[in-house]
C-alpha cells in the first residue's frame, strides 16, 4: 500500500485529520504506533465501532495499535467504583477483540501503567494549563454539571498518556477534539513530540440526540441481538423526507455502503417492489419522499444484523 493510498483509507469517513502532511511523513517509518483511548463505562456500539474501523485502516498501513482503556479516566469521570470500572473494562476489551483487530493489537488497562514517575509529569505539565483551559477541553466530556478538580486532571492525564504510551497518533471522536489540540500545545514544551489527531464524526444516537450514548440508551450494541437490533432500529427517529441528522441514514452510510455500492431495498409489489440503489440514489427517493421510512428500517435492520454477526458470535463464544 503506498502513502496516498494508505492516507485515502485512514481518512475515509474520518472529521479531520491534523496534520495530513505530519501523517504522511510518519507512514514513511517503518516503526509507527497509533493508539485511542476508551473509558469503560457502559456496553460497546456503533458509535465506538466506526473509531475501531479506522484502527484497523491504520493497522492496514503498518501501524501497530495500541488500545488504552481508561479506567482511572472513567473514575475521574463519575463513571463508578473503580471495581465496577475495571469490570466493565474486561468486558470492554473482548468487544474490541469482536469488531475484529489483528491479534498483535496491544490492550493496555490505565491503573495499570500509573506510577510516580507518571505523576511527578502530570504535575509538571499541570504547571503550564490554567483551570479555565482544562474545564474547556472537558466540555464535552465530563458528566458533571458542577466542576471539580478531576476536570482539570482528566486532560492533562490524556495528554500525557500519549507520550506514556510512545504514540505518533492519536485516534478519538469529536468530543476529543479540544483535549488533544491541549495535547499538541503542551507537549512540545517538554520537549515531546507533538501527535498527528485523526478525529471521528458523532454518530446520533437512535432517538436523533447528538451522540449515541450506552447512558442514554440510545444505541446499538455490537453484540445485541437480531430482534433488538430490529426493535431498536424500527423505534429510531427517521423523520419522512428528511436525511441529515437521520440516525437510520448515518447507519446506511457508515455500516452499508462501506462495503456495498447498493443497497437492496425488498418491499411488496404493492407499494412499489424491490429497489436497488446507490448511496446517491437512496438519498434522492427520501428526500423525495418516495421510500417510506419503515422500508428503509427494515432494510437497515437486516443488513446490521448481518454485519453484527461476527462480533455477537465471538461475544457467545469467549
Amino acid at each position: 500500500m503506498d502513502i496516498e493510498e494508505a492516507i485515502a483509507n485512514i481518512s475515509k469517513d474520518t472529521a479531520e485529520i491534523i496534520e495530513v502532511d505530519e501523517l504522511k511523513e510518519i507512514l514513511k517509518r517503518d516503526d509507527k504506533t497509533a493508539y485511542v483511548g476508551f473509558e469503560p463505562s457502559g456496553k460497546i456500539h456503533l458509535g465506538h465501532a466506526l473509531t475501531i474501523k479506522r484502527m484497523k485502516a491504520l493497522q492496514d498501513a503498518g501501524f501497530k495499535i495500541k488500545i488504552f482503556i481508561a479506567d482511572l479516566h472513567a473514575y475521574l469521570n463519575g463513571k463508578g467504583t473503580l471495581e465496577e470500572i475495571q469490570e466493565t473494562a474486561k468486558y470492554n476489551t473482548e468487544c474490541f477483540k469482536a469488531l475484529g483487530l489483528s491479534e498483535d493489537t496491544e490492550f493496555i488497562l490505565g491503573s495499570d501503567r500509573m506510577s510516580a514517575e507518571y505523576m511527578f509529569k502530570v504535575f509538571k505539565v499541570a504547571q503550564t494549563v490554567t483551570i479555565q483551559r482544562a474545564q474547556r477541553s472537558m466540555a464535552q466530556i465530563s458528566r458533571d454539571e458542577t466542576h471539580n478538580v478531576a476536570e482539570a486532571l482528566y486532560p492533562i492525564m490524556q495528554a500525557l498518556d500519549i507520550e506514556d504510551l510512545g504514540v505518533d497518533v492519536a485516534v478519538g471522536g469529536m468530543e476529543q477534539r479540544k483535549i488533544h489540540m491541549l495535547a499538541r500545545e503542551s507537549l512540545p514544551k517538554f520537549g515531546i513530540s507533538a501527535p498527528v489527531c485523526i478525529h471521528i464524526p458523532l454518530i446520533h444516537g437512535t432517538d436523533g440526540s447528538a451522540k449515541m450514548s450506552s447512558s442514554k440508551g440510545n444505541f446499538i450494541a455490537i453484540d445485541d441481538n437480531p430482534k433488538d437490533i430490529k426493535t431498536k432500529i424500527n423505534k429510531s427517529f427517521c423523520p419522512a423526507g428528511v436525511v441529515e441528522d437521520n440516525p437510520v441514514m448515518e447507519l446506511a452510510h457508515y455500516y452499508i455502503f462501506d462495503e456495498n455500492d447498493k443497497i437492496l431495498i425488498e418491499r411488496p409489489e404493492k407499494f412499489g417492489g424491490n429497489l436497488e440503489l446507490t448511496e446517491e440514489e437512496l438519498t434522492d427517493i427520501y428526500q423525495k419522499g418516495e421510500l417510506h421510512p419503515m422500508d428503509l428500517k427494515n432494510t437497515v435492520s437486516k443488513y446490521i444484523i448481518d454485519r453484527l454477526e461476527p462480533a455477537r458470535e465471538y461475544m457467545a463464544n469467549r
